[in-house]
């Protein structure tokens, strides 16, 4: 209970306001739903029972009973539409400004982070968790509305007669166990259906990103299969909330109607010795039957408690999670081509320095220099950690050891989004929104269309894209599905080289490209007007030989480094990896040499 009131304590400090206009239109529905028993009171006194007891009534009496009870219906009426309209717009801003929140947040924290958190869980966090946080808003200014009428419905039951009040109000400690037992049976339940939201999302998430692997493979029936025995555990367990809840609620609306019957007949006994009378006991009545509404409209943000409790703290985890990853006051200046040094540095996926059970080291003692403008290409096989030391130089991740300097300056030591205005880095894996050639190449960068033209030239793209059906206005589709590898590839590549980064990254992002256009992007982005430094994660022998130099790792050391022709002499990992291709080439010629032998023998 503590833990939801605080929950709802934020939502108030963050929307003072519109609370304030919704618990005062609440507040006058409660006051006009009291003042109608009043009324009813007074019509039974003056009007109904004089009525009965004289067979008339005068035009006045009557006039004034019923321009009563319309006056007091029409305010009940301003009093609900008001409510219902404050409650809303402040249950849908909180959860616009969580979603925001949330979403910044994720833009925030390191590539680390994201790693160690599935898609599906982030997904939910920003949805389902939000929705569940904040479904208590919508009764809350109803609630603390008819806390008024509560209060006002009992002291006039005090002072209409004290003996009946004191009847009625003998159901109040029985509602306070049963909320009490509520909490604890239902908070469990709704922890664990949160959960299994998220799990849900995951499955979906990876059935639709992977929609390509489960088609060509034929995993329809696994995928289903997979997903269905979590729908049927998320079933289960929504299941299991909404038993207690279906138990809670019809107990919640049976107290206060034994507390009537216990009234009317405490009332009936004193109506028959004259303690009090018909109109008085039709008012208390009354008033008695209108406290189950303020208790329901209680039931049903205590009902909404637990899951609030749940998502708000599932949000919360996210808000504020740090990631490791701090940011200095340094401002890197300059437009010319960086200097990129790495000194001893060292990286374990897991989080730890390599050294833990759970930890997968993937960088030893990695020191290496480019100098300014120069280009260098990173080789080694699979695995031996080219991906992972790139994400150091644009700092998506931080090395657990050893440093990262971009001309002398460690890349932790630097500001916010500095590290991205001076280097860019264009990923193995290509993504395109779905969005216009032009959008996917600025991203809301403001450059002309002559400066994309510029990258697209560079990226040797523009051929394509104007060749398109509205050139830079032409959609690409999801992921960019109506575009090859080749061209997608191309204009990701465009997408960095439209920011001028002074160093630029290329994680094996021409793979696609043909080796021909692959090398005249290279010499492109060397005899540029506005050279980078770059560093390329490359595997053809024809891309690597246009490098100024040749880092060669392997098990995540740098084993050597020179020249493509020295290193080819002297270290036969290098040569054995850059020449595996020829070699494979070779063996199927001779190999089809021979078959054809045979033949003509």
């Amino acid at each position: 209970m503590r833990q939801g009131l605080g929950v709802l304590g934020v939502a108030i400090r963050a929307e003072k306001p519109i609370f304030a206009a919704a618990v005062l239109s609440s507040a006058l529905y409660g006051l006009m739903t009291v003042a109608a028993a009043w009324a009813l009171g007074w019509a039974t006194d003056h009007v109904v029972l004089p009525a009965f007891e004289n067979g008339r009534i005068t035009t006045g009496a009557l006039a004034f009973g019923a321009l009563l009870i319309l006056g007091v219906s029409l305010l009940k009426a301003l009093g609900v539409a008001g409510r219902r309209y404050f409650a809303g717009v402040m249950q849908y801003r909180m959860q616009a400004r969580s979603r925001r929140d949330v979403t910044r947040q994720y833009l925030r924290l390191p590539l680390a982070w994201h790693h160690r958190h599935p898609t599906g869980q982030l997904l939910s966090n920003a949805g389902s968790d939000v929705e569940a946080a904040w479904a208590p808003l919508a009764p809350l200014p109803m609630a603390v509305g008819v806390v008024v009428m509560l209060v006002t419905a009992a002291v006039a039951m005090v002072i209409t007669d004290p003996i009946l009040a004191l009847v009625g109000f003998l159901v109040f400690p029985a509602i306070a166990v049963l909320n009490l037992v509520y909490q604890r049976r239902l908070n469990p339940l709704a922890t664990r259906a949160q959960q299994l939201r998220a799990e849900v999302s995951e499955i979906a998430h990876e059935s639709f990103d992977g929609a390509l692997v489960v088609k060509t493979l034929g995993r329809e029936d696994e995928e289903t299969a997979r997903f269905l025995a979590k729908a049927h555990e998320l079933r289960d367990a929504n299941i299991a909330v909404g038993r207690v809840r279906g138990l809670f609620d019809p107990v919640l609306e049976a107290l206060p109607t034994l507390g009537v019957l216990a009234v009317l007949l405490i009332g009936v006994m004193r109506l028959e010795s004259g303690a009090i009378g018909s109109g008085v006991l039709v008012q208390v009545a009354y008033l008695f039957t209108l406290l189950a509404f303020p208790i329901r409209a209680l039931g049903w943000v205590l009902a909404e408690l637990p899951r609030a409790v749940v998502g708000y703290g599932r949000i919360r985890a996210v808000l504020d999670a740090t990631g490791s990853m701090e940011h200095g006051a340094v401002e890197l200046t300059g437009a010319d081509p960086a200097r990129l040094e790495v000194r001893d540095l060292g990286y374990a996926y897991g989080g730890g320095d390599g050294d833990g059970d759970d930890d997968f080291p993937v960088l030893h003692d990695v020191s290496l220099e480019v100098a300014p403008g120069r280009t260098v290409a990173l080789v080694g096989p699979t695995g031996s950690g080219k991906s992972t030391l790139a994400q150091t130089f644009v700092r998506l991740v931080d090395p657990a050891r050893g440093t990262v300097l971009l001309d002398g300056t460690d890349l932790r030591e630097v500001t916010r989004g500095g590290v991205s205005d001076a280097v860019a880095l264009v990923p193995q894996q290509t993504f395109l929104f779905d969005d216009t050639v032009r959008g996917n190449v600025t991203l809301g960068l403001p450059v002309g269309d002559e400066d994309v033209w510029a990258a697209l030239r560079l990226a040797q793209a523009e051929g394509f894209v104007s060749a398109l059906p509205s050139g830079l206005d032409t959609k690409v589709g999801e992921r960019g599905t109506s575009l090859s590898g080749g061209q997608r590839q191309r204009i990701a590549l465009a997408r960095a080289l439209v920011r001028r980064p002074r160093l630029l990254v290329l994680d094996d992002a021409t793979s696609s490209v043909d080796p021909q256009v692959e090398a005249r992007i290279l010499y492109g982005l060397r005899d540029a007007a506005q050279a980078s430094t770059v560093v390329v994660i490359a595997y053809r022998m024809a891309t690597i030989a246009l490098a100024d130099e040749v880092v060669y790792l392997e098990h995540g050391r740098v084993v050597d480094r020179g020249g493509h022709a020295e290193l080819l002499a002297r270290c036969a990992g290098y040569r054995n990896l850059v020449t595996a291709y020829e070699r494979q080439e070779a063996e199927r010629e001779a190999l089809d040499a021979e078959q054809e032998e045979e033949v003509s023998a």
